[in-house]
């Protein structure tokens, strides 16, 4: 009896560590080859139809809309951790603020350090080093 106890203990550890690892190896899957629709940058809100997006794809290669231009870059992703290349974006002229919030949305990923997906909302939240909320995404459909 003490044996079957024990045998069942070990198998339920073993059980357990591969499903941690199994749900630590997929972390970074959770945003790839979605499209991100911004709706907050720096705690500056967006402007409603500059439909700024972040693509990751599975590669991890990034496109996008800055809201005026059309942009390219490349993820770094390591579990939570995250950084974003500096973006190569085409060069549109379009309104200042536009303008202004393009900039700021690409300042925010290259300020990314990690990133987390909120359980109740599904967002996709982009961190600096500090822990602050750089940028705060919805999956577009």
């Amino acid at each position: 009896m003490n044996r079957i106890a024990i045998g069942s203990l070990i198998i339920g550890f073993v059980a357990v560590l591969v499903l941690l690892v199994l749900s630590l190896s997929a972390r970074g899957d959770d945003l790839k080859d979605i499209n991100w629709l911004a709706e907050d940058i720096n705690s500056g809100g967006v402007i409603d139809n500059a439909q700024t997006t972040l693509m990751v794809n599975a590669d991890g290669s990034v496109t996008g809309s800055g809201g005026c231009n059309r942009f390219m870059s490349n993820a770094s992703i390591d579990g939570s951790k995250i950084t974003f290349n500096p973006t190569v974006a085409t060069r549109m002229m379009c309104a200042p603020a536009l303008m202004d919030q393009e900039q700021k949305f690409f300042s925010a990923l290259e300020q990314a350090r990690s990133y987390a997906i909120d359980a109740p909302t599904g967002k996709l939240l982009l961190h600096d080093e500090a822990g602050k909320v750089v940028a705060r995404l919805a999956r577009q459909d």
